[in-house]
């Protein structure tokens, strides 16, 4: 008489665990991370001394004060020229700052280089989460 073991069944057993957890266990695939941006339902109580305007096609348009004249900016060397001009109207006291104001189509990259160019010029810029209440015409491209 030999006393022996036969492991086949229990292979048998680890092979249909193996598949049963295989079948029934989530796959996870990554995806390009989407980012949504938060909207704001509150309003601040300070208002922006000037605002900055871009649209859906890259196009810059600015505002000071509490005027409706948007003035349209054709490179970045007007946008500073006129963060320079903020800058020098706002030396009081009271903190001021710009409000970036961007179509939901504008890539994210040029907001963060307008971000920047109010840093290095030493504005401080606040990207507004809503629409501004006057959107400004501009021209179309030709």
């Amino acid at each position: 008489m030999s006393a022996t073991f036969s492991m086949a069944s229990m292979t048998d057993v680890i092979f249909l665990l193996l598949i049963f957890f295989m079948v029934t266990s989530t796959f996870v695939f990554p995806n390009a991370l989407e980012v949504n941006l938060p909207e704001s339902a509150g309003q601040t109580a300070l208002k922006p001394a000037a605002r900055i305007y871009v649209d859906t096609q890259g196009r810059t348009a600015t505002m000071y004060g509490e005027s409706s004249d948007w003035q349209l900016i054709e490179n970045d060397d007007q946008l500073k020229a006129f963060l320079h001009v903020v800058n020098d109207q706002n030396l009081d006291s009271v903190p001021s700052f710009i409000g970036l104001y961007a179509d939901k189509e504008v890539p994210y990259g040029r907001i963060v280089e307008l971000l920047n160019l109010g840093s290095e010029n030493g504005v401080k810029v606040v990207l507004a989460t809503s629409a501004p209440s006057s959107v400004p015409a501009l021209p179309a491209d030709e």
